[in-house]
């Protein structure tokens, strides 16, 4: 019976946990060199924002079906990548399960941590088959999880999802850079990403839905509180990440502006918020001021975002404007 275990394969919880356990594996497969700021900016991860109407702590990680949602950030890295995923409730679930068992033991073989679903996103790091276990780290205790394979994708949400790395082609960095504001355009524009349920909405719209569930008082504190700390610091993220890149388009620094204008709001949010246990929460007293403040945001980021649109109408854009034969997405 096997064991493997991938040595100094570590993550940490800082971003958003897909783009930390995404930092951890490309950093140790030696795929990606640079900061968790320049992989979210790169990959998008940094603009999603998505809010359930009862601020529930979901929101943060319900910016759309994951597969769908995280393939171009991958692909924009110029990286191969497989996922699988699902509702565990569905009968043919045991098959699936048992085939991603194989091919995540694979990928420990080859040297590549794999990205799944504990919740929130984590890493498995190694195997052990004579115990019949993952071994998964989640970004915040330093001992692994154990995961037993006859467990894998059961948890409380009823989802599953795991994600595999391959080979890598290169990408010029001002490629990799037009079309991370190209993605921040979509996940802006796009109200819902997870219709035909719109309880959830993103981008633009999440500020509003964001605005009129503190308004109307009745939402889930702990959720409120997650939101707005995720917030600050993706916000934070987009901020550093176009800074590190200024002087390429002039559109590009107004737009860096507009975030650094935010940034001073940020500043503010945070004062919202207080340490309760182990966690922050949205301080009562405050609802009204956040909402103000999240309507000033919401402006800011609406004019970053037409810089954006300026620098993007430069060039053309083969991703979108040449429709494969069979529509939006290929045959299957």
């Amino acid at each position: 019976m096997a064991e493997n275990i991938l040595e100094n394969l570590i993550m940490k919880r800082e971003s958003k946990s897909y783009v930390d356990s995404l930092h951890a594996i490309l950093t140790h497969t030696g795929q990606f060199q640079g900061s968790k700021v320049v992989l979210a900016g790169y990959t998008g991860m940094a603009f999603k924002l998505s809010v359930h109407r009862r601020l529930l702590p979901m929101s943060v990680t319900a910016y759309g079906q994951w597969g769908e949602a995280h393939r171009p950030g991958v692909d924009n890295l110029g990286i191969f990548t497989i996922w699988d995923g699902g509702r565990t409730r569905h009968s043919t679930f045991s098959y699936y399960q048992q085939d991603a068992v194989n091919w995540v033991r694979r990928s420990i073989d080859e040297g590549t941590g794999v990205i799944y679903w504990i919740p929130e996103f984590g890493v498995i790091h190694g195997y052990d088959d004579s115990d019949r276990i993952f071994y998964v780290q989640d970004g915040w205790s330093k001992e692994p999880q154990i995961l037993l394979y006859d467990n894998f994708g059961l948890n409380f949400t009823g989802f599953w999802y795991c994600q595999v790395f391959g080979d890598q082609v290169r990408i010029p960095e001002q490629q990799m850079l037009l079309e991370s504001l190209r993605l921040a355009i979509e996940d802006w524009d796009i109200p819902y990403r997870l219709l035909p349920d719109q309880n959830i909405a993103s981008g633009k719209k999440a500020y509003d839905v964001w605005v009129e569930a503190l308004r109307s008082r009745d939402f889930d504190e702990t959720g409120a509180g997650y939101i707005l700390e995720s917030f600050c610091h993706s916000r934070t993220e987009i901020r550093m990440y176009l800074q590190g890149v200024r002087g390429i388009w002039n559109e590009l620094d107004q737009a860096c502006a507009c975030y650094e204008q935010l940034g001073t709001l940020i500043d503010q949010m945070k004062g919202y918020m207080v340490q309760q246990e182990n966690r922050r929460v949205l301080r009562p007293d405050t609802t009204e001021d956040l909402a103000q403040v999240l309507v000033k945001a919401k402006a800011l980021e609406e004019q970053a975002i037409d810089y954006f649109r300026v620098i993007s109408r430069k060039y053309p854009d083969r991703k979108r404007s040449t429709i494969p034969r069979w529509g939006a997405h290929s045959a299957r």
